[in-house]
């Protein structure tokens, strides 16, 4: 749906994924769910991000300048390539059953790996590490490994980052 200020809002629910027991989220630890689309890094939505963030660092919004200082062009923050995650875990995250509301419950051990030049794209890679009922609610963890075209890990290419992403979803009567 279209808000009032431009914006299209997401509906988590109506997700086209699978939606799994907590008995089943338990079972999956320790196995991939999955792999995002590839989402291209583009020079509008790195100004965006810097003027928003007010990281205005010249290697991020002045290719030319960039340039002359080594880089290939302008990179993208890795801040900006790390909250590509929620975009990612949309794709890829099963809807817990019976979840009444689900919130992001932060970040583990966070790495920026290697540059991601604009012009580039990346996906994430989805792994299940931890699944635990805790006070009414499903905490999950996932490590993430975010590839760039290209450079996939599985080719020997050195990933943008990793992280561990976790998940909290508020249990209600039916899970």
């Amino acid at each position: 749906m279209l808000t009032e200020n431009g914006v299209e809002d997401y509906d988590p629910l109506a997700r086209d994924v699978p939606t799994w027991s907590v008995a089943d989220f338990k079972a999956k630890v320790g196995q991939e769910i999955g792999v995002s689309e590839w989402f291209e890094i583009t020079q509008p939505a790195v100004d965006a991000f810097a003027v928003a963030t007010d990281d205005r660092n010249f290697i991020h919004v002045n290719p030319p300048r960039a340039k002359e200082h080594g880089l290939p062009g302008t990179i993208a923050h890795g801040f900006f390539t790390l909250s590509l995650l929620a975009g990612f875990a949309y794709q890829l995250s099963p809807k817990v059953k019976g979840a009444v509301m689900g919130f992001n419950y932060g970040l583990d051990r966070v790495r920026f790996i290697n540059q991601v030049a604009v012009g580039s794209k990346v996906r994430g890679r989805y792994t299940l590490a931890d699944a635990q009922e805790k006070d009414g609610a499903l905490v999950t963890a996932y490590d993430v490994v975010v590839e760039i075209e290209g450079q996939e890990v599985a080719g020997g290419g050195k990933p943008a980052l990793v992280a561990t992403s976790r998940g909290y979803a508020k249990l209600g009567d039916d899970a």
